[in-house]
């Protein structure tokens, strides 16, 4: 395996990291859909405003990646839901799956040996496509720390 394999494979593997701490699936799974929109004092989001916005960032730098006629969002009010918002159990499924599916994009990107890393994106401002995919590692895995700090406050995750 070339060093080039190798750094496409760490990153494909990365987005979907279980190995140093906690990932998103671990963070979302089997949160009790009372808990979903719940905000402790401490901290100013609920996990549904997690997840979504884990999920609309993610999905906004996945567009910027590959799409030529990409348009710059709106901040904040494209980036999270509204504020107190509760999520159905179908839009907190459907939030999740696009997530993953979105993920597995990234994935696929990351791995394709077409695509340069080092390369700007042509559409973009000298950002390459390297640079985007650790800005959505590291965003996803700040959140996914927000998340598991919640569930911890709200007494809903396993410290074994």
């Amino acid at each position: 395996m070339s060093v080039d394999d190798s750094i496409r494979a760490q990153l494909s593997k990365s987005l979907s990291w279980r190995e140093a701490h906690a990932g998103f699936d671990a963070a979302v799974a089997d949160l009790a859909p009372e808990l979903r929109a719940r905000r402790v004092d401490v901290l100013p989001y609920s996990a549904w405003e997690l997840v979504e916005h884990v999920r609309l960032t993610q999905f906004d730098i996945l567009d910027f990646c590959v799409n030529a006629s990409y348009k710059e969002r709106a901040w904040p009010a494209d980036y999270w839901p509204p504020p107190d918002e509760a999520p159905t159990a179908a839009a907190w499924t459907a939030s999740i799956a696009q997530y993953h599916r979105d993920r597995t994009t990234l994935q696929r990107l990351a791995e394709n040996p077409a695509i340069d890393l080092l390369a700007p994106i042509p559409h973009g401002s000298g950002q390459t496509y390297l640079r985007e995919i650790l800005l959505v590692l590291d965003h996803t895995s700040y959140h996914v720390g927000q998340l598991v700090l919640l569930r911890r406050l709200l007494g809903a995750w396993a410290t074994a």
